[in-house]
């Protein structure tokens, strides 16, 4: 039986093979990333069975299907929540949750050899797709480590009330009143944080918005917003973003 291992993240591969091994199966390849998988699924046989992870390092691995027609038996490798298992199992897909149990591995391989040995596996993979893309639970930044000296002291996201730029740097700003010089642009900053939490007012500020303490009218339709604590500047929403922050702030 040819068996393929398609998982970015190394160790979980080596492991979940030596598990394999152990039962008595021999893993042929171990694949790592959507592009190499695509290119090696061009130019190969169909394997027998196929552990795959869901999330790759280079993107979801539904995309692998939309480049390859595969005729494999699929035991989905997931570390994700337990209503999105549920789904794959009522649609008749095995899944393997990480890290991967021993017992559960034995018992999914017995479910291939009892169901999908003699045809080939079959289940509605855009409604996989779809169901995953929608559940997927997004993974913000929850804390930060500051180099201060030789120590490193970590912040707690809940504890920021605010992020600027200031003289190409960026700063957190804490409840605690202080500031803290981050190896990160705004930008970056941005992509990281929960949307519902913070909010970028203008090119220059991020605000958590547990941490407004008053809005105002300011000129050219502008508003502009007091902190708890942060009063070195004044934070004013740009008039682009005014619509946005409103919304914002009602969800």
């Amino acid at each position: 039986m040819k068996i393929l291992i398609i998982e970015d993240e190394k160790p979980a591969a080596r492991l979940l093979k030596r598990r394999v091994e152990k039962l008595g199966y021999g893993i042929h390849e171990m694949l790592h990333s959507v592009e190499e998988s695509i290119k090696w699924l061009q130019n190969n046989p169909n394997p027998d069975l196929i552990f795959l992870d869901i999330q790759l390092s280079d993107g979801l691995s539904f995309e692998i299907f939309n480049k390859v027609d595969i005729s494999s038996a699929i035991i989905f490798t997931t570390a994700y929540d337990e209503y999105v298992l549920k789904a794959f199992k009522l649609n008749s897909i095995d899944y393997l949750l990480k890290p991967v149990d021993e017992e559960e591995l034995k018992f999914a391989i017995e479910k291939f050899e009892k169901q999908f040995q003699s045809s080939s596996s079959s289940f509605d993979l855009n409604e996989l797709k779809n169901l995953f893309t929608n559940n997927q639970v997004e993974k913000f930044k929850e804390r930060f480590s500051i180099k201060i000296g030789t120590s490193i002291k970590i912040i707690e996201t809940e504890n920021i009330e605010c992020f600027f730029s200031e003289s190409k740097a960026t700063y957190i700003h804490t409840k605690e009143k202080k500031n803290y010089l981050i190896d990160f642009s705004l930008d970056k900053v941005e992509e990281q944080m929960n949307p519902k939490k913070f909010f970028r007012i203008n090119r220059s500020q991020i605000i958590q918005i547990d941490s407004i303490k008053e809005i105002t009218m300011y000129s050219n339709s502008r508003l502009k917003i007091i902190l708890n604590t942060y009063n070195e500047q004044d934070m004013i929403v740009s008039r682009e973003k005014v619509s946005d922050f409103k919304n914002w702030l009602e969800n």
